[in-house]
C-alpha cells in the first residue's frame, strides 16, 4: 500500500469510526489540521476519490450490510446512513449498486445459483491472439494469495467499482484476459475474485476478496492500441474504495450473455 500522504489513513480510520456523524468537509479537513482545498487535493490524490464521495461510498456499503444483517425497513436503513428521503436513497442505491436496494436483499436467494452456475461453465478463459483490434484491452491478471474460483474484470468511469461497468469481462483464473468493443474514452479497470467456496454473504457483502483498481486512468483513443495491462489482485488495503457494485448481479448478467450465444 501506498504510504504517501499517511495522514489520510487517520482521516479513513476517523470516517469509519464516525460513519453515522454529519461528516461535512471542514470537519474532516479540520481533523487533520489542513485547509478544505489542500485537504480535498491529497485526499484525491491518494484514494483516487473526492473525501465527501469517499463518505457516501462508505455509507453506501454500511447499507448494504443492514440489507443483508439485519431486518430493518428499506426506509429505516436509508435514514441510519442520514439519507432522509426514502426515494432518495433508493435512486442513488440503484445507481451506484445497480439494483434497488428491494432487489439486492431479494437477490441474495439466487446468488449462490449464479455462483455454481459459473463453476459448472468450466474454464472459459480464451486465449489472447496475436492479431489485435484496437478497440480492445488486453491484460494478465495475477494474484498475491492463489485462490479457485472466478475473477470479474470491469473498466468504470470512476476509480471506484459503482454503477454496471461500461465493459467487462469474467475469467476463471488468473492469467490474460481481453475486453473488446471498447469505444473511446476515459476508464478506470477494477477486478475482484469470488472463491467457489464462498457463501452468498461472502461476496454479496465482498470485504475480503481479492480486489485491484487502476488509480490513474486508461485513455483509449481512436485507432490507436492501449498498452497490454499488469494487474495484480491483493488482499483489501485501508484506503481501498469500496466494492458496491452488485457481483451477483453482474455474475447474472454475464450468465445471460452466454445463454443468448
Amino acid at each position: 500500500m501506498s504510504v504517501r500522504y499517511s495522514e489520510i489513513d487517520a482521516i479513513i480510520a476517523y470516517i469509519n469510526q464516525n460513519l453515522y456523524d454529519p461528516l461535512p468537509l471542514s470537519r474532516l479537513a479540520d481533523h487533520v489540521s489542513y485547509s478544505q482545498f489542500h485537504f480535498t487535493r491529497i485526499f484525491k490524490e491518494r484514494i483516487g476519490l473526492s473525501p465527501l464521495y469517499y463518505v457516501s461510498a462508505l455509507r453506501l456499503q454500511k447499507a448494504k450490510d443492514l440489507l443483508l444483517q439485519t431486518n430493518l425497513s428499506v426506509r429505516d436503513i436509508g435514514l441510519e446512513i442520514g439519507q432522509q428521503s426514502l426515494g432518495t436513497f433508493t435512486t442513488r442505491f440503484t445507481e451506484r449498486v445497480g439494483v434497488s436496494p428491494s432487489q439486492f436483499r431479494s437477490s441474495a436467494l439466487q446468488a449462490d445459483e449464479h455462483l455454481r452456475s459459473l463453476q459448472m461453465l468450466g474454464d472459459w478463459n480464451h486465449s489472447l491472439s496475436s492479431f489485435r483490434l484496437p478497440d480492445t484491452i488486453t491484460g494478465t491478471i495475477q494474484a498475491e494469495l492463489p485462490f479457485d474460483g472466478v475473477i470479474l474484470i470491469g473498466l468504470f468511469a470512476k476509480p471506484i467499482p459503482e454503477g454496471l461497468p461500461l465493459y467487462g469481462t469474467l475469467v476463471s483464473s488468473v492469467g490474460d484476459f481481453s475486453i473488446k468493443g471498447v469505444k473511446p474514452g476515459t476508464y478506470y479497470l477494477m477486478a475482484t475474485s469470488v472463491s467457489w467456496g464462498m457463501k452468498a454473504m461472502d461476496f454479496m457483502l465482498p470485504h475480503t476478496t481479492l480486489r485491484t483498481r487502476s488509480k490513474e486512468p486508461i485513455i483509449v483513443r481512436p485507432y490507436s492500441f492501449v498498452p497490454h495491462l499488469q494487474v495484480t489482485l491483493h488482499v483489501p488495503h485501508p484506503d481501498d474504495p469500496p466494492i458496491l457494485i452488485s457481483l451477483s448481479l453482474l455474475m447474472n448478467n454475464y450468465l445471460n450473455s452466454i445463454a443468448l450465444r
